[in-house]
C-alpha cells in the first residue's frame, strides 16, 4: 500500500465538513482558533496529495462513494487538479492569520462549511452534482449575514437569481434544448456569481455587511468563472461568448474606475475583485489556446493577489476597525511587512513585470490584440486604472506622517506567514513560470478540443 492508495480527493471534501462540526462545538474563541487553523492546515495537505496523486496517474485502492453507492461522484482533470491546493491554501492562510477580534463563534464553522461545498464543485465534472454545489455554495454567506444581524436582501435577491438561472440552464440542457436556449441562463447566473455588470450591486453590499474572511474566500476563487468554462463554453455558440465577452469588458472598466475614487477600504476591494474577475472572462471570449491559457493563468494570480490584500486590509482592521481612505495615515514605520505585502499583491494582480501576473496578463492581452485591437486597448486601460487604485490606496494607507497611537501595529507570526506565503508564491510564478503556464496550456487545450467535439457532434446530429 502506496500513500495514493487513499482517495485523497474524498478526504479533502470530507475533512472540512468534519472539521466544520467540531469547531463549532468548541467553547472558546482559542480552541476555534487553533482546531481552525490545524484542520484547514490538513484539508491543503490532502489537496496536494490530490493534486500529486492525479499528475502522477495514481489509482485510489479504496473510494468511498464507489463502494457505498456504486458510482464515482468526484474526479480530477488536468482543469480542476491545481484548483483544490488554491483554494484549501486561501481558506488556511486567512484562517491562520485570524485574530481575537476577527473571530467570531460561527466565523471558523461557516469558512469550513463554505471550503467544502468549493471544493465539493471543483471535485465533480457532471453537470448535476456541479449545478448542486454551486447552488449550496451562496449559503454560508447568507448565513454569516443572518448571524451577525445584518440585512440580507440585496445578497438574497442576487443569491436566489444565481440559483434559478443555474437551475433552469441545467434543466433546458439536460431536456435536450438547442445551446442557444440552454446557454443563455447559464451564462446570466455567470454573470451573477462573478458580480459583473449590471448584476455586480451584492459584491460591495457583501463586504460592507459580511465578516471580511467570509466575503474575500467567497469571491476571491472566482468560482464564477470555473462555471464558465465548465457548463457554457463546452457547448455554447459564438453569440454566447461574445456576449460573454462584450460585457465583461465593460465591467472590467467599470470595476477599474470605481476602485479608483473609493474612499472605504472594503468597497475599494469589492470594486477590484469586479474589474479582476471580468478580465479573466475576456479571455474565455477569445477561444484561441493562447488566450485561454492566459486567461487560466490570470485565473491564478488574481486569486492569490486579491487575497493578498484582502489580508491586509483585515489585519488593517483589526486594528482600527472600518478603515476609510479620506487622508494619508502614514502606517508604513510601524508595519513595513503589511506594506510591502499590500503593493507587491496589487502589482501582481495588474501584471507587474517579475510577479505571477506578468506572463498571464502579456498572454491575455496579445491574444486580445491579435483577435481585435479595440478589445486590446480596452483591457490595457483597465489594468492601467486598477494599478492606479492600487498605488493611490497604498499612499494614502502607508506614506504621510507618522502615525502616533498606543495601539500594537507590528506584525504577528500568523500575518506574518501569510504574507511571506503569498508574497513567495507571487514572486516565484513570476521568476519560474513555465511549470504553472504548462499546466493551464493543456487545460486550455483539452478544454478546447472538448468544445470542438461537443459543437461537431451537435452538428452532426442536426444534419441527420
Amino acid at each position: 500500500m502506496n500513500i495514493y492508495s487513499v482517495s485523497w480527493l474524498e478526504l479533502t471534501i470530507l475533512v472540512p465538513l468534519v472539521g466544520a462540526v467540531a469547531v463549532a462545538l468548541c467553547r472558546t474563541d482559542a480552541t476555534r482558533r487553533l482546531w481552525g487553523s490545524t484542520i484547514t492546515g490538513a484539508i491543503l495537505g490532502c489537496s496536494l496529495f490530490a493534486w500529486l496523486g492525479h499528475e502522477t496517474g495514481a489509482n485510489p485502492a479504496w473510494e468511498l462513494f464507489p463502494r457505498a453507492f456504486g458510482f464515482r461522484l468526484f474526479a480530477l482533470d488536468g482543469l480542476s487538479a491545481p484548483l483544490l491546493p488554491l483554494v484549501a491554501l486561501l481558506h488556511f492562510l486567512t484562517v491562520l492569520a485570524t485574530t481575537g477580534s476577527n473571530h467570531t463563534h460561527w466565523s471558523v464553522p461557516l469558512l469550513l462549511a463554505g471550503e467544502a461545498v468549493q471544493l465539493a464543485a471543483l471535485g465533480v465534472r457532471d453537470p448535476w452534482p456541479l449545478t448542486l454545489f454551486l447552488a449550496l455554495g451562496v449559503l454560508p454567506a447568507y448565513l454569516d449575514l443572518r448571524v451577525r444581524g445584518m440585512a440580507t436582501r440585496v445578497y438574497a435577491v442576487h443569491a436566489g437569481l444565481f440559483v434559478a438561472l443555474l437551475a433552469a440552464g441545467a434543466v433546458l440542457l439536460g431536456a435536450g434544448a438547442s445551446p442557444a436556449v440552454g446557454c443563455v441562463p447559464l451564462l446570466l447566473a455567470v454573470f451573477v456569481r462573478s458580480g459583473t455588470a449590471p448584476f455586480h450591486l451584492w459584491v460591495p453590499d457583501l463586504f460592507e455587511k459580511a465578516s471580511f474572511a467570509v466575503a474575500l474566500l467567497f469571491v476571491t476563487p472566482i468560482i464564477g468563472v470555473y462555471m464558465a468554462v465548465r457548463l457554457v463554453l463546452p457547448v455554447c455558440p459564438e453569440w454566447i461568448l461574445q456576449t460573454l465577452g462584450f460585457v465583461s469588458l465593460f465591467s472590467a472598466i467599470l470595476g477599474a474606475g470605481l476602485s479608483v475614487v473609493q474612499t472605504d477600504a472594503r468597497r475599494f476591494f469589492a470594486y477590484q475583485f469586479i474589474s479582476h474577475a471580468a478580465m479573466v472572462m475576456v479571455g474565455l471570449q477569445l477561444n484561441t489556446p493562447i488566450s485561454l491559457t492566459g486567461a487560466l493563468c490570470l485565473w491564478f494570480s488574481v486569486a492569490l493577489s486579491l487575497a493578498g490584500q484582502g489580508l491586509v486590509l483585515r489585519a488593517l482592521e483589526s486594528r482600527f476597525g472600518r478603515i476609510t481612505m479620506t487622508g494619508f495615515r502614514g502606517l508604513y514605520d510601524r508595519s513595513p511587512p503589511l506594506a510591502i505585502c499590500f503593493l507587491l499583491t496589487g502589482l501582481g494582480s495588474v501584471g507587474f513585470p517579475g510577479t505571477l501576473g506578468f506572463i498571464a496578463a502579456e498572454m491575455l492581452a496579445g491574444g486580445a490584440v491579435g483577435a481585435n485591437p479595440l478589445v486590446g486597448v480596452v483591457m490595457i486601460v483597465a489594468a492601467a486604472l486598477n494599478g492606479i487604485a492600487v498605488v493611490r490606496v497604498y499612499f494614502l494607507l502607508f506614506t504621510g506622517g507618522r502615525h502616533q497611537t498606543s495601539v500594537p501595529l507590528g506584525i504577528t507570526g500568523r500575518e506574518r506567514f501569510a504574507v511571506l506565503v503569498l508574497a513567495a508564491l507571487i514572486l516565484g510564478g513570476g521568476l519560474y513560470p513555465q511549470p504553472g503556464v504548462e499546466s493551464r496550456h493543456h487545460a486550455a487545450v483539452a478544454t478546447l478540443r472538448d468544445r470542438q467535439e461537443r459543437l461537431g457532434a451537435a452538428a452532426d446530429s442536426k444534419r441527420e
